[in-house]
C-alpha cells in the first residue's frame, strides 16, 4: 500500500550554548558511535516548533495544552453568556470537560496557611490538549446545558454525553494532528502523532565546557569590598547538529479530517499543516540560556524528501564521528560530504528513493556536496513547493 511520508534532514551549527539541559544544568548529551555527542531532546525542539506556530498560523488552527482547562473553557463560556459569573463558569466548565474526557477536574490542594485565600479554578490531574474549535464547541454545549436547568440532568442523557465526547474528538488543531494527544481516562479520544522528531545529535565528538562568571554589586562604592556580588558557573557546548523529522502525511490528513473550514478542498488543511511544520522545524530554536549565549543560528543545509514507504534517517552517516579539517577546522563540509555519499548508497541498497521528490536548501560553499541530491530552492520557495506536491498527492491539485 502506497503511503506519503515527508522527511526533513538538517545540519545546523550552534556556537557556545546550552539549548537543552538536564536537572543538574548540564547540556544534554548521548553516546553514539562510541563517543559523547551533544544532544537536544525531541521534546525541546517540538516545544520550540509549537511556539513558532503562533507566528505563522491563525489561533483558530491551534490548540491549548494545559491543566487549567476549566479556566480556558470558562473564558469562552462567559464570552458566550455574560450573565454567568466566574466561579459558576469554572464549575460548568469542569463538569463539561469531565464528561467529554473522563478526566476529573478538581480544585488544586492548598496548604493549610492558604485556606482563606481567593478561590482558584479547578484543574485536571494532567495536561489536556484541546483545539480552539473543541474548546468553543464544549463552551457552547456547556451554555446549552445550563439553559436546560440542571447541568447534571442534561449530561445524564446519553445523547448529550456522546455529543460532548464527539466534540472533543473532532476538528483537531494542526498541533494536535501533528504531535498527538494522550488522554489516560478516555483512550478512545487519543490522537496518534503524525510527526516524529528525532533527538538532534552532533555529527562529532563534543566536550562540555564551563564558564565561570561574576556579577558586580553596582551599589558598592570604590572604598567598599571589591569582591563580586555573586559568582557562578554555567556549562555549555558548541556543535554541528544533525536533525531529523518524519511526517506521515496520510495520518496527518486522517487526524485533521475535512479541515477547519467548509469552503476548502480536503487537501488544503494538510497542505497548510505540512508547510507550517517544514518552515517551523527549520527556523525554530529551543530557548535554553538564549539570553546568555544569543545562539540564534539557522540550518546551513536541509534536505526534504517525499517517500511512498517508511521514513529513513541518515544519522548512520555520522556513526563514525566527523573530524575537523587540518589547519581549517569546521565540521560542516565533511558532514555534507558524508550525507552526499551515504544517501544514494543506502537508497540503492534498499531499492528506494530513485523517483522520490527531493528539495535541498544550502548556505555557503561548505554545503556544495549536496547540490546533486535534489532541486535547490531558498526557504520561501521550498516550503510552498513541498506543500503543493503534498496537496497533489492528497488529490487536491
Amino acid at each position: 500500500m502506497s503511503r506519503t511520508i515527508l522527511e526533513i534532514h538538517a545540519l545546523q551549527t550552534v556556537p557556545p550554548s546550552c539549548l537543552n539541559r538536564d536537572d543538574t544544568g548540564t547540556p544534554k548529551s548521548a553516546v553514539y558511535g562510541g563517543v559523547r555527542r551533544a544532544r537536544v531532546s525531541s521534546q525541546a525542539w517540538k516545544r520550540a516548533i509549537r511556539r513558532a506556530f503562533h507566528d505563522r498560523l491563525d489561533p483558530s488552527e491551534l490548540g491549548v495544552r494545559t491543566r487549567q482547562v476549566a479556566k480556558a473553557l470558562a473564558e469562552r463560556i462567559t464570552a458566550l453568556d455574560g450573565s454567568i459569573g466566574e466561579q459558576e463558569a469554572w464549575s460548568l466548565a469542569a463538569e463539561t470537560v469531565q464528561i467529554a474526557t473522563g478526566t476529573k477536574i478538581e480544585p488544586p490542594k492548598r496548604k493549610a496557611d492558604k485556606e482563606d485565600a481567593e478561590p482558584v479554578a479547578p484543574e485536571s490531574k494532567y495536561l489536556l490538549f484541546l483545539s480552539a474549535h473543541q474548546l468553543q464547541g464544549l463552551a457552547e454545549l456547556a451554555v446549552k446545558a445550563r439553559g436546560a436547568g440542571s447541568v447534571k440532568d442534561f449530561f445524564k442523557d446519553k445523547g448529550n454525553r456522546d455529543l460532548a465526547r464527539r466534540i472533543a474528538n473532532t476538528r483537531h488543531s494542526i498541533d494536535i494532528a501533528l504531535f498527538g494527544r494522550m488522554v489516560a481516562d478516555a483512550t478512545d479520544i487519543n490522537v496518534d502523532a503524525a510527526a516524529q522528531v528525532a533527538h538532534a545529535i552532533s555529527v562529532h565528538r563534543v566536550d562540555i565546557e564551563s564558564d565561570y562568571y561574576t556579577a558586580v554589586d553596582d551599589f558598592k562604592g570604590q572604598e567598599d569590598d571589591r569582591g563580586a556580588g555573586m559568582i557562578g558557573t554555567v556549562e555549555f557546548n558548541s556543535a554541528t547538529l544533525y536533525r531529523f523529522a518524519a511526517l506521515d502525511i496520510d495520518l496527518l490528513g486522517s487526524n485533521l479530517g475535512k479541515g477547519l473550514r467548509e469552503d476548502e478542498p480536503v487537501s488544503e488543511p494538510v497542505r497548510r499543516a505540512t508547510e507550517a511544520f517544514v518552515e517551523c522545524f527549520l527556523t525554530s530554536l529551543p530557548t535554553g540560556k538564549i539570553n546568555t549565549f544569543a545562539n540564534h543560528t539557522l540550518p546551513e543545509a536541509a534536505i526534504i524528501k517525499l517517500r511512498s514507504s517508511r521514513p529513513i534517517s541518515f544519522v548512520g552517516a555520522f556513526e563514525e564521528p566527523c573530524r575537523t579539517e587540518p589547519e581549517i577546522g569546521g565540521y560542516m563540509r565533511q558532514a555534507c560530504q558524508r550525507l552526499a555519499a551515504y544517501i544514494p548508497e543506502i537508497e540503492r541498497a534498499y531499492g528506494v528513493g530513485e523517483d522520490d521528490p527531493c528539495w535541498v536548501l544550502q548556505v555557503g560553499h561548505a554545503t556544495e556536496a549536496l547540490a546533486g541530491l535534489g532541486v535547490r530552492l531558498p526557504l520561501p520557495e521550498l516550503v510552498p513547493a513541498v506543500g503543493a506536491e503534498v496537496a497533489r498527492r492528497q488529490g487536491g491539485a
